[in-house]
């Protein structure tokens, strides 16, 4: 059974994905926890930087490391505190952000949604697994499942709404390859999102663009 504590934590990790898609980037958010305090939180920013790889978990992440910087934290203060924090993420880390998170020695991470594509967490691979062979793989503890059906209506959400609006503009460019009219079978998360920044100047689809944000904004 998920104890009320995690679900109060993967509440505020959706609110950072809703934020996430609210500035038109897939709906992905997290939070990470220090002795029942959230430290620091993450959404997804992959498209605002043009960086493929900021990721919520490694936003949260890079803001601890910065934070701790500035407190003069030695390597190794830092590893034991990390040690000591959980993360809460609406969806399970990918490779990266998992491989990520076992060489920094987080405690654990509780996601919502699998990730079926990318997954880290044994959807595709187990980097939460501990790794006697490689010393700087210490591995975590992982659960998913926490408010799957809320994040999993998150992506949901965003694709439907962007999907019609995109179909007939996003055929003109060529967004990593070419797009048929089913956008949801060829076009990647960020591929989309990447089209509505490329489009924006369209009039048409900035009219939509402010439309839907609007409605992610009333929830």
């Amino acid at each position: 059974m998920t104890s009320p504590d995690t679900l109060v934590f993967m509440e505020l990790a959706i609110q950072q994905a809703k934020l996430a898609m609210d500035a038109l980037e897939v709906p992905v958010g997290c939070v990470i926890v220090e002795d029942g305090m959230v430290i620091a939180s993450g959404r997804n920013r992959t498209t605002e930087t043009r960086n493929a790889t900021r990721h919520a978990e490694m936003e949260a992440i890079d803001l601890l490391l910065e934070q701790w910087q500035k407190n003069r934290l030695s390597m190794t203060e830092v590893a034991k505190k990390f040690s000591n924090c959980s993360l809460y993420v609406t969806c399970e880390p990918c490779r990266m952000c998992a491989s990520a998170l076992s060489n920094l020695g987080i405690k654990e991470v509780f996601y919502g949604c699998s990730n079926d594509k990318f997954g880290g967490c044994g959807s595709i691979l187990s980097l939460h697994l501990s790794d006697a062979v490689s010393p700087n793989k210490r591995g975590f503890k992982c659960a998913g499942g926490i408010m799957a059906k809320e994040a999993v209506l998150l992506f949901r959400t965003f694709y439907e709404q962007f999907s019609p609006i995109l179909s007939k503009h996003l055929r003109k460019f060529k967004v990593g390859y070419m797009v048929s009219e089913d956008l949801s079978k060829d076009v990647g998360k960020d591929d989309i999102v990447m089209g509505v920044k490329r489009l924006i100047g369209d009039e048409e689809v900035k009219k939509n663009v402010e439309v839907l944000r609007e409605k992610f904004r009333n929830g």
